[in-house]
């Protein structure tokens, strides 16, 4: 299949046709046949044809496009020729940067498969330069093709098949085929413990064990209802601050990424700094909790939270840490104080990659639109809830070379059993959605953006975000993917209170889990106004180091005096388990 792009006197053309089939047919061997493939097909073929539309009103244009594709190709001809002849002549084609399928030297070294790369790379630069190239298409259109047709692209890499892999060449004639009868075995485990989609493993699921190697931060569960357990952790100081600390992570993921070895804890930092820390486990919902909603996560989810963790403290506010859509969460419960015209009881809020405006979803936006939400809707209304598993490869694809296809060559073609490593462990140690809360998140927050128009409700009371006077702190990262920095930047002008932009380097996961000893990412700062990206980023200045002891820093007015360190819960919320807790071991598939 994968020659037939480069047969015939009109290949980009030919490969849109093309992709019409082939996109089917990879939806349904990887995705399965649900509402969700169909509709993706149906909003591809759309596409497409509005594409058509556009190309045949200037012809010109990807006739252009097309010449300048035959040219490079003629290029690559000639300098086959000539390597095959001298084989120290340098390549035409350079791999793109941080591309590492064509590290092996086999690639570089016989004229024939060096050949195959250059070509697979030239018309790959060329399709995608005729997406962006094509005048009249509309910008939503345009990003759905680059995805979609990114994906086709990358699946169809001649690394990723052994007659076209130098290196899976040689090692299947090396080990006469024994590492493919060790990849079939990895590919129907993981089969078995996928959902919809082929969820291929990142490392081994006996790399770790909760509370031995990870979420190993000393605690005691203090609490717990039908949506979250809450820990609190020992103090290590004599003296801890005032004010106690809460921190809410993404409920789409469990919280141990703030807690994984004990090297990089941003929990157990946050400890060791004198705060009295509670955490939030979010339950891992079944088809039993279905209609736990938005207004659930606050109204028994983080307003308890923080009832509890005041309770037991004895104070009167909190300072609360929210992650990713946990920010979202605290954000909206603040505002809900506002509305009920509660006193606050939150007197920090810290932001970590946090999306309010979700004008700019990232590339996850390529799913959002009408069709492909009521098709989501419809499926997780069948089974009580959105399978993370699902989530999980969904998220890998936003960057498949590095979080897909390497491990399918890894695994599956070469035999290999992945490194452990901690992030990517928790990564594959997914969380489901409850149906209800799913769809609010997909409809309300991203398709309709309705939060940052005022326009969520929660029982009778609006989510007024301006109403949110709490002073808080932004942290967003350059290189994320999920929610862009420029998007979470302009959310938080959402918000009435003062408030402390910071852009740290790396992504979602690395920039935020930074530890101070690694002395890995920097981060910058200013004191200017979020009018736009370019304009933000020109002003500021860059630290080296974590953005953690910035942090402290900055809450330190917050904090209140210091006093004596407090036992672990109390009569009324006495400890129930030790950390991590019961909610976080649970693994899909959920049995309820």
């Amino acid at each position: 299949m994968q020659q037939n792009i480069f047969e015939g006197g009109d290949p980009i053309r030919q490969f849109f046709k093309w992709n019409e089939t082939v996109w089917s047919d990879i939806q349904k061997s990887s995705f399965g046949d649900n509402p969700v493939t169909e509709a993706l097909s149906r909003v591809n073929a759309d596409d497409l044809n509005v594409f058509y539309d556009v190309v045949a009103s200037n012809p010109v244009r990807l006739v252009d496009m097309q010449m300048q594709w035959w040219q490079g190709q003629l290029a690559i001809c000639q300098n086959s020729m000539m390597r095959a002849m001298d084989r120290s002549a340098d390549s035409v084609i350079a791999d793109p940067p941080g591309d590492r399928r064509f590290q092996y030297a086999g690639w570089k070294d016989d004229p024939s498969f060096d050949f195959l790369r250059q070509s697979y790379l030239h018309f790959a630069d060329s399709l995608m330069q005729t997406l962006e190239a094509v005048e009249g298409l509309p910008e939503p259109v345009r990003q759905r093709l680059i995805f979609f047709f990114r994906q086709t692209i990358n699946a169809l890499s001649p690394s990723n098949f052994i007659w076209s892999n130098p290196e899976l060449l040689h090692r299947t004639l090396e080990e006469k085929g024994a590492n493919l009868v060790k990849g079939i075995s990895l590919f129907q485990e993981d089969l078995a413990n996928s959902a919809n989609l082929l969820k291929i493993r990142m490392t081994r699921q006996s790399a770790f064990e909760l509370g031995k190697d990870l979420a190993t931060t000393p605690g005691e569960v203090v609490f717990r209802n039908d949506i979250f357990e809450l820990i609190q952790y020992q103090a290590t100081t004599e003296q801890v601050h005032q004010t106690p600390l809460l921190v809410i992570p993404p409920f789409i993921n469990k919280f141990y990424i703030l807690d994984l070895r004990e090297q990089n804890s941003l929990v157990r930092w946050l400890r060791d700094q004198g705060h009295t820390v509670f955490l939030m486990s979010w339950r891992n919902p079944g088809k039993e909790q279905a209609s736990i909603g938005f207004q659930d996560l606050i109204n028994s989810g983080t307003m308890e939270a923080i009832r509890v963790a005041e309770r037991i403290t004895g104070e009167k506010e909190v300072n609360a840490i929210g992650y990713c859509i946990g920010g979202t969460l605290l954000a909206s419960t603040i505002a809900l104080y506002a509305a009920r015209r509660m006193k606050p009881r939150v007197k920090s809020a810290t932001f970590l990659t946090t999306l309010l405006d979700f004008t700019q979803p990232g590339e996850v936006g390529v799913f959002i639109n009408e069709p492909v939400v009521s098709a989501m809707e419809q499926m997780n209304d069948a089974q009580g809830y959105f399978d993370g598993r699902q989530m999980a490869v969904t998220f890998s694809l936003l960057r498949e070379n590095s979080l897909y296809w390497n491990y399918y060559i890894d695994n599956y073609l070469k035999g290999e059993e992945p490194a452990d490593f901690d992030i990517l462990y928790w990564n594959s140690d997914s969380t489901n959605l409850s149906a209800t809360c799913a769809s609010f998140l997909l409809r309300e927050l991203y398709l309709d953006n309705k939060l940052s128009k005022g326009e969520v409700k929660v029982g009778n009371f609006g989510v007024d975000l301006s109403r949110v006077q709490t002073p808080s702190y932004f942290l967003s990262t350059k290189d994320d993917h999920i929610a862009l920095w420029d998007a979470t930047f302009k959310g938080a002008g959402l918000l009435g209170g003062d408030t402390t932009l910071v852009l740290g380097e790396s992504g979602h996961v690395a920039g935020v889990v930074n530890p101070p000893a690694k002395n890995k990412y920097g981060y910058w700062l200013s004191e200017e106004g979020f009018e736009s990206a370019e304009q933000w980023l020109a002003s500021a200045r860059r630290e080296a180091g974590s953005w953690w002891p910035h942090w402290q820093e900055w809450v330190t007015p917050h904090l209140g005096k210091q006093v004596a360190a407090r036992a672990i819960g109390n009569e009324e919320c006495p400890a129930l388990m030790p950390a991590p807790g019961r909610y976080v071991q649970q693994t899909l598939p959920v049995e309820d």
